[in-house]
């Protein structure tokens, strides 16, 4: 009987970036999950801070060279590909000159270049999906962690819903305490109706200006599940999630996060 597969869209990852909560958290849970019987991929963005030759990242011919069109501008996907080691994980790196730096960056660019974090987050998504359909891998869940993956709920259950690598997927949306301060470019709405999206399936962030609890309330709208994945959340957002009826998984605590997560995604996978 083959593996359940599990897909993990994270916003940072350790060793690849400096540990701390997130990026340690989006390490080690996809590498217990390998031993609770799933077969686990992820990704992240390839942020110019990143040193390729080091942890050993290498392009992916094959699933590069297609163009995500943002804001009637054409933008290159590159794909790269690194092992984490010693689970032997795979992780997968979205790429662009456009929204990720070459060289001489000492900060990740959604902190250095705020201005384009729309679209740099819609480009990541858009990234990712693509390149999953191209793998021919369904995930029978895909979590998504950190607010630069808002938007994987809404484009996977809106424009990627009838797709057979995703059609039977359950989406978690991971709540964690990483947020980013002021607000979204004012024509993030108008982007993503260019992208197909209405104002129905905006309406968390359609009528001001988006920032963070906006960003995080349009994720829980289209996401299948929702958890917390540490403490600090805004109760605000806490209190929108368990008002959705949605299956809600509160903060279980470091030492029982693992069995906390394999015991959610168990109860969420045949619903």
């Amino acid at each position: 009987m083959s593996k359940p597969k599990l897909l993990y869209i994270s916003q940072e990852i350790a060793p690849y970036l400096s540990e701390n909560e997130l990026s340690t958290y989006s390490r080690d849970l996809p590498q217990s999950m390998q031993d609770h019987g799933y077969e686990v991929r992820t990704f992240m963005p390839k942020y110019g801070i990143i040193n390729e030759r080091r942890n050993q990242l290498h392009e992916v011919i094959r699933l590069s060279g297609m163009n995500i069109i943002i804001d009637d501008s054409d933008h290159p996907l590159i794909i790269k590909v690194a092992t984490l080691l010693p689970s032997r994980m795979q992780v997968y790196f979205i790429d662009n000159d456009d929204y990720f730096q070459r060289h001489n960056v000492n900060d990740l660019e959604t902190r250095l270049y705020t201005d384009d974090n729309d679209e740099r987050i819609m480009f990541y998504v858009r990234g990712v999906i693509e390149t999953v359909k191209k793998l021919r891998w369904s995930a029978a869940i895909i979590q998504n962690t950190g607010w630069i993956t808002a938007l994987a709920p809404m484009y996977l259950k809106k424009q990627y819903h009838d797709d057979p690598a995703f059609s039977d997927s359950k989406i978690v949306y991971a709540l964690f305490n990483d947020k980013f301060e002021g607000t979204l470019d004012p024509r993030f709405v108008e982007k993503l109706r260019m992208c197909g999206f209405d104002d129905a399936d905006m309406k968390s962030i359609i009528d001001g200006p988006v920032d963070h609890i906006a960003l995080n309330k349009l994720a829980i709208d289209h996401a299948d599940a929702i958890a917390v994945a540490s403490e600090g959340i805004e109760p605000e957002l806490i209190e929108y999630a368990q008002k959705s009826g949605k299956p809600f998984l509160a903060y279980p605590g470091k030492e029982n996060c693992e069995q906390a997560f394999a015991d959610f995604y168990a109860s969420i996978q045949n619903k």
